[in-house]
């Protein structure tokens, strides 16, 4: 898997070797907005986790930097999460959706994340350049109306979810190698803007470091698989 890592001073092309792909959920670092949220999730019909934080499983093939992909049902939508590339004793920072599908939600959570891809930048900067401003980087996520128009769907400072430290820990203690090589971890999306989810053909996810003014970005247009009569 290759990068583009965007440091302080220049950019380089790095390769990343990927073991596991892990999906955080319910990740805020308030838990009492966090228990809110599942009984708002739960009026959607999403059930509730035994315990908060949750991490799933992914299937590792199931990231992509592609502009477009395919779902199979019209009630999909995107997450704009941080994602954290765990390569040796670096760890590198890149932004990402968690698309879900958000039927299958209904019957089980991990199920509907592997129906669909992650989607993820093919940009990253170095944890330890980006640390000391971490918690005043912003996340942000847009989708797309009915109407075709462009609207903010999240937003929120990274201070709203777990620290990649604690994110890392808590990944590492779930698992049963205790090692993060080669792990690439989801970390959990923020509140909605718009309070409900909007299933649109469309998402952006961005974050962005006010000090320095960079920013991490991915996009992709969501095509329904619609090609055959009668499914």
């Amino acid at each position: 898997m290759k990068f583009t890592l965007e440091t302080m001073c220049h950019e380089e092309e790095i390769h990343f070797e990927m073991r596991r792909m892990v999906n955080a959920g319910y990740t805020g670092r308030n838990q009492e907005k966090v228990r809110s949220h599942i009984e708002e999730l739960k009026k959607e019909g999403v059930p509730a986790p035994e315990s908060t934080p949750t991490a799933y499983e992914m299937i590792t093939q199931l990231v992509y930097f592609d502009d477009e992909i395919e779902v199979v049902s019209e009630r999909t939508s995107g997450e704009a999460e941080y994602v954290l590339v765990c390569s040796g004793e670096k760890v590198y920072v890149g932004v990402g959706s968690d698309h879900t599908d958000r039927e299958l939600e209904s019957v089980s959570i991990i199920k509907s994340k592997q129906v669909c891809p992650n989607i993820m930048s093919d940009r990253l900067w170095p944890l330890k350049e980006v640390r000391r401003d971490w918690d005043e980087i912003i996340l942000r996520g847009w989708t797309k109306n009915e109407e075709g128009q462009k609207i903010l769907y999240q937003e929120a400072l990274l201070s709203a979810v777990m620290t990649p430290e604690d994110l890392m820990d808590f990944v590492k203690n779930k698992s049963t190698h205790k090692k993060l090589n080669g792990t690439m971890i989801f970390s959990g999306t923020i509140p909605l803007v718009t309070g409900t989810f909007v299933y649109g053909p469309y998402f952006e996810a961005e974050l962005f470091n006010p000090r320095t003014g960079k920013r991490l970005n991915c996009h992709y247009q969501v095509r329904v698989l619609d090609y055959l009569k009668g499914c």
